[in-house]
């Protein structure tokens, strides 16, 4: 009986000592990191405020409805759920998903098919990304255009300021929230 309290206690002592690490001071610690100037707006999820109130994330990509803004990459999931699907490049499936994808974008783009760039028909990995190609921007530019009543020279500005990156990428979500700026920003 002496070995099971024995045994017991130091159980608790590992439970209490382990809670008190990995409970504690290990969130206290990631929290204080995250604290540190420069690492801030990524530790909140780097919110995209406007008005001083949170409008959105420039990590998280959100295609919003409607013919007046720039559509991002299509999601594998629901636009509730993240997720990439498991189908490899000769699916059939996923190459039927793909050439009816690339059908409906030149359809509302008014190119052939043959101008879609992929990402404008491929999923991403976690089906939420914030960026599209370039290209992608460019295609989409005289439709956002025509829908707002702005110069397409105009959105080309704003595709422009809102492309970044070693392998430039253009964020929907700020360039979207550009083109609501320039349109006279009330939709």
């Amino acid at each position: 009986m002496n070995g099971l309290f024995k045994q017991t206690l130091a159980g608790l002592r590992v439970l209490i000592v382990l809670t008190v690490l990995l409970g504690v001071i290990y969130p206290l610690g990631v929290w204080a990191v995250s604290r540190i100037p420069g690492l801030e707006s990524n530790a909140e999820g780097s919110i995209i405020t406007q008005d001083n109130r949170p409008v959105g994330s420039s990590l998280i990509g959100v295609d919003l409805q409607g013919d007046q803004w720039f559509h991002s990459r299509p999601s594998a999931g629901s636009p509730s759920a993240s997720g990439a699907s498991n189908k490899g490049p000769a699916n059939p499936d996923l190459l039927d998903a793909i050439a009816k994808r690339r059908a409906a974008v030149a359809a509302l783009e008014g190119v052939q098919p043959s101008q879609v760039p992929l990402d404008a028909v491929t999923t991403s990995g976690s089906g939420v990304d914030p960026a599209i190609s370039v290209e992608y921007a460019n295609l989409q530019v005289a439709r956002v255009a025509r829908v707002n009543g702005l110069p397409e020279a105009k959105v080309r500005e704003l595709v422009e300021a809102n492309t970044a990156g070693v392998l430039p990428g253009v964020n929907v979500g700020k360039l979207n929230l550009a083109v609501r700026d320039a349109a006279g920003g009330a939709r």
